[in-house]
Order: C-alpha cells, then sequence, then structure tokens
C-alpha cells in the first residue's frame, strides 16, 4: 500500500495513480482526498503490475472518469478521449456518490 492508494504501486504507477486523481480534481471539481478515495474504491481489488502497467497504454483521464461518471444513455463509459466522447454530454452523466466516509478508501485528511 502507498501513502494515498490502497494499492502496491511501484514509483511509476504511483505517478500514475495521482496523474489519475488529478484528472478528477481538475476535470470534475472535486477535493483531492475525495479524488483518491474514489479511485481506490475503484481499483482496490485490481492487480496492478510495475510501471507500465498495461493500463499506462490509455492515458489517466480513460480509468479515472469510470471512478466518477456512471455510463452514458448507451451504457458506455467516458473514455477521456475528446474525440471518442464527444456525443457525450457530461453535464448529464450520472454521478456516482462518493466512498463513504468510514470507508477505509479515504486516505488522505479532508
Amino acid at each position: 500500500m502507498t501513502q494515498e492508494f490502497v494499492l502496491d504501486l511501484d514509483e511509476g504507477m504511483l505517478e500514475y495513480f495521482r496523474d489519475m486523481a488529478d484528472v478528477l480534481v481538475e476535470r470534475c471539481g472535486i477535493a483531492r482526498p475525495e479524488a483518491v478515495a474514489r479511485i481506490n474504491r475503484q481499483y482496490a481489488n485490481a492487480q496492478i503490475a510495475p510501471y507500465p502497467d498495461l493500463m499506462c497504454h490509455e492515458p489517466p483521464e480513460f480509468w479515472a472518469l469510470p471512478a466518477y461518471y456512471g455510463p452514458d444513455e448507451h451504457d458506455r463509459l467516458p473514455t477521456g478521449d475528446p474525440d471518442a466522447d464527444a456525443h457525450i454530454d457530461f453535464s448529464r452523466l450520472p454521478v456516482h456518490p462518493a466512498p463513504a466516509k468510514d470507508s477505509p478508501f479515504w486516505t488522505l485528511p479532508e
């Protein structure tokens, strides 16, 4: 386990996961502790290899946005790719609730 993430990440993957949290902070306007908690919940059971893990074949947005948004009207999650997501009205996507405050996913102080 790293300082903020509930996964065992090497330095390269830690940076990648921090980039994912940055996406949620910048694009979704949430605080960093919530962004980290959402990512922790989304990927807590994932088996992450050392950098570059297979997930690095996609930009951090691809993995970060599903931790915040629900699927669009066609049951497709946003990818973070402006061209692929052009038809998605992000203002209409459902937002997943944040993890419960007493869950182990909250690792940073608010």
